[in-house]
């Protein structure tokens, strides 16, 4: 094996094992925080350091079109996924947000067959769609069974936009690519999403002043910005371009594992046998559509 793999997988576990902590860590930054102002806190902060790092390297600024492609970006990833995902971490368990997030293939496929009219879907397509929403049922019954938190079904609904928006920004990048350095193209929408998410929150009046955001707010927001917006976006992007695709979305089958059994611990959420086994059931379903849908292409 060489080194640049070995590199990548280490990269690979850093993706899971980060991203999986920072839906237990959103939850913790929401509880005393308005979630929109948290979130434009995070991509602002996050987004200033790409940004201002390849506008130092010398890249140019976006164009005009570019510019368009980015707010679109900006819009779908990072104002209604993350943005909506953060509030919704307010009512749910951090496990349950990241297995919802982890659905967003199934989604892909759906949109893909009843509005691109794609009917090359095989049975394991179908498979794993059954199987998908079957296991994320049983979380959901067994989370709405044990939870008494006043809004579930609210957080329930606004992770699923969140994720559906995630999928339609999926189909969106693949139908409408850009030539831009994928961190700088990151920055950029990270950059224009916390204008949006700032603007969203004042217009909300849900907003506190900087000065009275609790020290528990901060030191999360410095975890998710360092650890979850940079070091390991950054070993992302080096596992996508060393690592066969099968290999470098595994990421997305450990991540909800990770929220789950670290929700648990830290947080002292819910974790029940019907939950762990309707997790299991959901992200195979996952892995089986997107198996199906590299078997397509």
């Amino acid at each position: 094996m060489n080194k640049n793999k070995q590199k990548a997988y280490i990269a690979l576990a850093i993706t899971s094992l980060v991203w999986g902590t920072t839906w237990v860590v959103s939850k913790i930054s929401v509880q005393k925080t308005p979630a929109l102002e948290v979130a434009s806190i995070r991509q602002f902060t996050g987004g200033i350091v790409y940004v201002l790092f390849f506008l130092i390297k010398g890249l140019p600024l976006p164009t005009r079109k570019q510019f368009a492609w980015l707010t679109i970006m900006a819009v779908l990833m990072f104002v209604s996924s993350n943005g909506l995902a953060t509030m919704g971490l307010k009512y749910i368990p951090s496990g349950l947000g990241a297995l919802i997030a982890a659905l967003y293939p199934l989604c892909v496929v759906l949109i893909e067959m009843l509005v691109y009219k794609n009917n090359k879907i095989t049975l394991l397509t179908f498979s794993g769609l059954f199987l998908g929403i079957a296991g994320i049922a049983v979380v959901f019954y067994d989370n709405a069974f044990h939870n008494h938190t006043e809004g579930f079904w609210i957080g329930i609904a606004l992770s699923m936009v969140a994720m559906l928006t995630w999928a339609m920004a999926t189909i969106f990048i693949a139908r409408k690519k850009t030539a831009m350095n994928p961190y700088y193209a990151t920055g950029w929408q990270m950059l224009i999403s916390s204008f949006i998410l700032f603007l969203m929150a004042m217009i909300s009046g849900n907003t506190i002043p900087l000065t009275s955001i609790p020290f528990q707010t901060w030191a999360a927001l410095a975890y998710l910005i360092s650890a979850g917006s940079i070091f390991a976006f950054v070993a992302f992007i080096y596992t996508m371009k060393n690592l066969e695709p099968g290999i470098a979305s595994l990421y997305a089958y450990i991540n909800p594992i990770v929220a789950i059994l670290v929700g648990s611990v830290i947080a002292n959420e819910q974790l029940t046998l019907n939950i762990i086994i309707g997790s299991l059931i959901t992200l195979l379903g996952v892995y089986l559509v997107n198996r199906s849908l590299r078997t397509i292409r």
